[in-house]
């Protein structure tokens, strides 16, 4: 019985890894994001951000998150052009509450996070397959699970993935 279990296991993870290999062989889609006057979203102004390093970092994590998410759920081949128009990340400063409030992100259901783009996906010939505007919002965020708790950007990546996988059609 332990010899079967070991070899039914053994099996399996030969499956996975020569499934990984051939992902990784195959051409990946390409992602173009391009972030329209970031200085007037709502989570990206400078009184909102600490420096411009703070922003750089911001904006590259989700820039990351496109990119990552496009391995999953577009076909090797195709481009996606994006273009975000708004940033609103989960939760608010409520300054209100005194100045240690000021600098910490309180996360309720009234404030979800938001994202404006525009899109279009391309094959590998250039011929548009979709496109358009999207508002993406998360109005259950606080009740997503799976993400890491440490990162920070959890609920705003959750949701660019929940986007990409209802878009886009899983990759083969």
């Amino acid at each position: 019985m332990k010899t079967k279990l070991l070899l039914v296991f053994a099996c399996g993870l030969a499956a996975v890894c020569t499934g990984r290999a051939a992902d990784a062989a195959k051409p990946s889609a390409h992602v173009t994001v391009t972030y329209v006057a970031p200085e007037n979203f709502t989570d990206v102004k400078s009184d909102t951000m600490g420096s411009d390093r703070d922003r750089d970092w911001l904006l590259n994590e989700l820039k990351a998150q496109f990119e990552s998410m496009a391995r999953h759920y577009l076909a090797a081949g195709h481009s996606l052009e994006i273009q975000v128009t708004e940033v609103d990340l989960a939760g608010e400063f409520e300054s209100w509450r005194g100045v240690e409030f000021d600098h910490i992100r309180i996360l309720r259901d009234v404030y979800p996070p938001r994202l404006s783009l525009e899109f279009r996906l391309l094959d590998a010939q250039g011929k548009v397959l979709s496109g358009g505007k999207r508002q993406l919002r998360d109005l259950g965020y606080l009740m997503t699970i799976g993400m890491p708790s440490s990162d920070s950007l959890r609920y705003d990546k959750e949701m660019i993935r929940e986007w990409m996988r209802s878009e886009f059609k899983r990759a083969s």
